[in-house]
């Protein structure tokens, strides 16, 4: 096949995990190179430290993938004086590209946590947070006879979904009515005469960073010059996005048993975990990465077990008898993350080299 583009592998990771669906605070997306150049190879990486880029020089790769950006603040200057700056120049220096998912992929209903999930056998998936205010209502009015071809575009644009039901619309019909003046160019009626026609109203939620391509499908299939529309949000939660991930295993299993299978499964050097509370598990929650801030869900959803990362000495308290705190490490959490980027991309574009970086980034070690 042709040498695509890194713009051509970014379109497939966008268009897999939208980086205007990660969390306000991340910084995903392209951070570092030119995306119009062609792509010799792609490392893919949970962190992009200088010896990343080193691993990325060698294997001929001008393109890294990584799951963590490695600029999370602005830079005011590039001079190499910390490992920032240092994996970042020698970016530069070599023509690499660097690219970054982070919460775009955690907030994926088969991202990083959907993985964690299926590694545990955990069924009846769902998101433990599930992502708010990231939902939009469009409501529009149309002819009657227009309106079916309307909705298929806006169906075709992502339109109309809500968790596992799609084309998912609402409808009211009554008379609308308008006078079209000297320069207007109507598609019903005559100018300067009042026109009075059936007309529906269509109600349809969509995903917000949908919205320009919603918006644009409703322009070029609606039939009015000017259409009357609002959008608005509601107070829906989005079931298709969010953090974390709960589900319950086939069979409870003893305190014990299932600490060891996550010993087996993760392979940590060690687990940190609250009290235990001598009963069986059977609903676990999991949220890779530093995860304290989900504890109160994990406890609303009635979890009998959250396993997460970076849990503080105060926060194992919060467990308060109702459930079981489980700290695997923050890298063995994520572990599995660069496989399920690896996987995507290589069903998308099978004849292209991906390449799991092999560089271990863990910054933490053990004595």
């Amino acid at each position: 096949m042709n040498m695509p583009t890194i713009k051509e592998i970014i379109a497939l990771l966008e268009a897999w995990a939208p980086s205007a669906t990660a969390e306000e605070f991340d910084n995903v997306g392209l951070l570092v190179g030119d995306s119009n150049r062609k792509c010799t190879g792609a490392l893919i990486t949970l962190d992009t430290l200088e010896t990343v880029v080193d691993e990325a020089i060698t294997k001929k790769c001008n393109l890294i993938i990584s799951f963590h950006p490695i600029i999370f603040s602005g830079l005011k200057s590039i001079t190499g004086k910390n490992y920032v700056e240092k994996a970042v120049l020698k970016a530069l220096e070599n023509k690499i590209a660097i690219y970054a998912l982070h919460t775009a992929l955690d907030n994926h209903p088969k991202g990083v946590n959907y993985g964690i999930a299926q590694k545990l056998g955990l069924q009846n998936c769902s998101f433990l947070l599930p992502k708010k205010d990231s939902l939009k209502k469009l409501s529009f009015y149309a002819p009657s006879e227009a309106v079916e071809k309307i909705k298929e575009a806006l169906f075709a644009q992502g339109a109309g979904a809500l968790g596992n039901y799609t084309e998912c619309s609402f409808e009211n019909k009554g008379q609308g009515q308008y006078r079209p003046n000297e320069k207007a160019q109507p598609s019903i009626g005559k100018k300067g005469e009042s026109v009075q026609v059936t007309e529906t109203q269509v109600r349809l939620v969509f995903e917000s960073h949908l919205q320009s391509k919603v918006l644009r499908a409703l322009h070029e299939s609606h039939p009015y010059e000017e259409i009357a529309f609002e959008i608005y949000t509601p107070d829906n939660e989005n079931p298709n996005r969010g953090m974390g991930s709960i589900g319950t295993l086939a069979t409870p299993t003893s305190e014990e048993a299932f600490l060891q299978q996550l010993k087996k499964v993760f392979n940590p050097k060690s687990i940190r975990h609250s009290q235990r509370l001598d009963k069986p598990i059977q609903r676990v929650a999991v949220l890779g990465g530093s995860g304290s801030f989900a504890i109160g869900a994990a406890k609303y959803q009635m979890a009998d077990a959250y396993i997460t990362a970076d849990l503080k000495y105060h926060d194992f308290y919060q467990a308060e008898g109702k459930l079981l705190l489980i700290d695997i490490g923050h890298y063995e959490s994520e572990q599995f993350t660069k496989k399920l980027i690896l996987d995507y991309l290589s069903k998308k574009m099978p004849n292209f080299a991906f390449i799991l970086a092999g560089t271990n980034t863990n910054p933490v070690n053990y004595f």
